[in-house]
């Protein structure tokens, strides 16, 4: 890429739209992804009888349902990340890529 191409997709508006909606979904979907993870080690350090409590009658406990969600929900929210990326970024990209040539 020459550097008149490349400042010229720096400066170009669909460039920066596509930054900072791209940046902004990914900080939002990190933010949750923390409160998760953060939300689950204050209940291991301060409610610990509560996630030792059994579900279902059975032998495993609430600590253990809650530790996979928190891992389901890494999965989950990867792929809203991803199906977001291929659909609305893509579409973002492409259309850079025809303003730009």
């Amino acid at each position: 890429m020459s550097d008149d191409a490349h400042l010229r997709v720096l400066r170009s508006p669909r460039f920066q739209e596509l930054v900072r909606r791209r940046a902004g979904f990914a900080w939002t979907l990190s933010v949750i992804m923390l409160v998760i993870y953060f939300g689950f080690i204050a209940l291991v350090a301060f409610a610990k009888p509560l996630l030792a409590v059994k579900v279902g009658g059975g032998v495993t406990s609430l600590g253990i349902v809650l530790g996979l969600v928190v891992i389901v929900s890494a999965f989950v929210l990867t792929g809203i990340y991803v199906r977001r990326a291929n659909s609305e970024f893509d579409a973002l990209t492409a259309r850079l890529k025809e303003e730009v040539q």
